[in-house]
């Protein structure tokens, strides 16, 4: 699958008091360096969504009804591509390009406050999942993710996952639900709702064979 980017990252220089925020994504293989809690937390939304194929952070500036923006992230979906611009108190810190962005034919995504408010649970959860995806990339063996995912062709919670099937550390069978989960093929609609704990149910997403 074609996931090449048709833009880099806008330079920036970070605003005065703000914090540098590093983040490495899985999906787009590399460390990001932010400098918004709202778009960190923006991020983490793209990156749990299977549907997300690839995306770009500050990926240029656009022009809407005479003002300049810029934008928060490209992404390119299955189905589309599309602008996010995120709508907060923090402005962003001077850029060192003033290049305009070719958005012809991208739908722009306005995100408010609020949107990501609602998502905040969601959020939390995947901070907690993905340091542990990070962390075992490369060391979960495909027959394990297999072998999960038929196991939960019904509903599991994680506590029942990991007694059936580790035999040591519990680390890389949660690794392996995490991944099945990041890469859509097992879902925990509670994790919408809710903290993750043992007692998270998590099941596959259509026929498993």
């Amino acid at each position: 699958m074609d996931k090449s980017l048709p833009c880099q990252p806008t330079a920036l220089d970070r605003p005065r008091g703000a914090h540098r925020l590093e983040a490495f994504s899985l999906k787009a293989g590399r460390r990001l360096t932010l400098y918004r809690q709202s778009v960190i937390e923006q991020w983490v939304i793209l990156e749990a969504d299977p549907a997300v194929i690839a995306f770009c952070e500050r990926p240029g500036f656009i022009q809407s009804e005479g003002k300049r923006y810029l934008a928060d992230f490209w992404v390119r979906y299955f189905d589309r591509k599309e602008l996010v611009i995120l709508f907060d108190s923090a402005s962003e810190p001077p850029a060192k390009s003033d290049a305009l962005l070719e958005h012809a034919g991208l739908t722009v995504r306005a995100v408010q406050s609020s949107e990501i408010a609602a998502s905040r649970t969601w959020i939390a959860n995947w901070k907690r999942m993905l340091p542990c995806l990070i962390a075992t990339r490369g060391l979960v063996p495909p027959s394990l993710s297999s072998a999960i995912e038929r196991f939960v062709s019904r509903p599991h919670r994680l506590l029942s996952i990991e007694r059936e099937f580790t035999t040591g550390d519990p680390v890389l069978v949660r690794a392996a639900v995490f991944g099945l989960l990041h890469a859509g093929r097992v879902q925990a609609p509670e994790l919408r709702t809710h903290e993750l704990s043992l007692l998270t149910e998590f099941v596959a997403v259509g026929e498993v064979v």
